[in-house]
């Protein structure tokens, strides 16, 4: 389903080169949106630019990476250049690496908090003005968060995952508390087993092989259900913000 109300925005998607990220962009951009891809994958960004054009969509591959400052500044300005300021942004760059804390992997630690909370946090600075801009004008803004059940849900060996995520779920809602006054509206969601790129990075092999087992009992959801979620969260009418969004398959309790 598109939502021709799209069709004036300028939206930005971080993690765009694969599954939710990518389906989000393709959703937006066939409703009408220009979409800037933001990933660190050039190639695949550029395949999926391609495709949305051939589509007759409008998109944009920005190469960058939300781990580093001087990476989200340069992407930020590229897109201002191309589009000029921007009126949606999904923050949906993530990875999950789960290993029990007491093997200590800082090195995955690092990353999932410089990559979930960190690199969110890059990108609100960067568009925050652009968001609060828009508001101002009387145009529709949105900053929607991806996060996951597992910011609520605990899962053994993913603390510092969930951690992450927990981060990000109460990061949007004290950002709805400063920037809703404004008329910026913020909607965290929180998607229970869904099918993408995610799992691939798990280095467990007890890990990964439970992880495909809950694939193998449970129907999961789609990248393109999660993105069908956030076209439909960021298509209400301007006075309504969808705040807090948890989406499972109907299968997982």
């Amino acid at each position: 389903m598109t939502h021709p109300s799209l069709a004036a925005r300028t939206a930005v998607v971080t993690g765009a080169a694969s599954g939710m990220g990518a389906a989000t962009a393709r959703l937006l951009a066939a409703s009408g949106a220009r979409v800037a891809l933001l990933a660190r994958r050039a190639e695949r960004l550029d395949a999926l630019a391609a495709g949305i054009a051939a589509a007759g969509g409008q998109a944009l591959a920005v190469t960058a990476d939300i781990t580093d400052q001087a990476s989200v500044d340069a992407a930020a300005k590229t897109v201002h250049d191309a589009y000029g300021p921007v009126d949606l942004v999904v923050n949906n760059a993530g990875v999950m690496l789960p290993n029990p804390l007491a093997d200590g992997r800082i090195d995955e630690w690092t990353r999932m908090v410089d990559t979930n909370l960190t690199g969110a946090l890059r990108i609100v600075r960067a568009f925050s003005a652009d968001l609060t801009a828009a508001a101002a004008d009387g145009r529709t803004a949105d900053l929607v968060n991806v996060s996951s059940i597992a910011s609520h849900v605990v899962f053994p060996d993913y603390a510092v995952y969930g951690a992450t995520k927990a981060a990000l779920t109460q990061l949007s809602a004290a950002l709805r508390s400063e920037l809703g006054p404004r008329d910026v509206r913020v909607s965290a969601i929180e998607p229970g087993l869904t099918d993408t790129e995610l799992g691939g990075h798990i280095d467990n092999p007890v890990l990964r092989e439970q992880l495909g087992g809950m694939f193998d009992a449970i129907p999961a959801l789609g990248a393109e259900d999660v993105a069908d979620l956030i076209a439909y969260t960021v298509s209400r009418p301007r006075h309504v913000n969808l705040r807090h969004l948890v989406v499972l398959p109907t299968r997982q309790a």
